[in-house]
């Protein structure tokens, strides 16, 4: 599946092309917005509707990009009546931002890459 535009294509495409699965991996989480998606997922399942709403990003955008991590099989839905319910589909994604987020800190940029554990403060004093 390709994605039109400056947001790059997705990883079987690449892999058809003839780049390396590992950098067609990474080529796919480079697109900002495919990163939201995979962050605001991460909290929990979530409609395009509400990624829509969430993200500010156009309807078409949104389901574009999700189309794009199905590709990649980082991301599933579940039919609910006439609604989908977005998720990501491989817990080891956390566990690649979470090394991200190491790396990035170590390098002198960090960043949050994934959501506050459930109970953590965020923000404020003597956080």
């Amino acid at each position: 599946m390709a994605i039109n535009g400056d947001s790059g294509s997705c990883v079987s495409a690449d892999v058809a092309a003839g780049v390396p699965p590992a950098a067609a991996l990474f080529h796919s989480l480079a697109d900002e917005n495919r990163l939201r998606i995979v962050q605001r997922l991460a909290r929990g399942e979530a409609r395009v509707v509400d990624l829509v709403a969430e993200l500010g990003l156009a309807q078409s955008t949104v389901s574009k990009h999700l189309a794009c991590l199905r590709d990649c099989d980082l991301v599933d839905y579940r039919a609910e009546g006439r609604q989908s319910f977005y998720s990501l589909t491989r817990p080891e994604l956390m566990d690649l931002l979470a090394s991200a987020e190491q790396l990035l800190a170590a390098t002198g940029h960090a960043v949050t890459l994934r959501p506050a554990p459930s109970g953590a403060r965020t923000g404020g004093a003597g956080a």
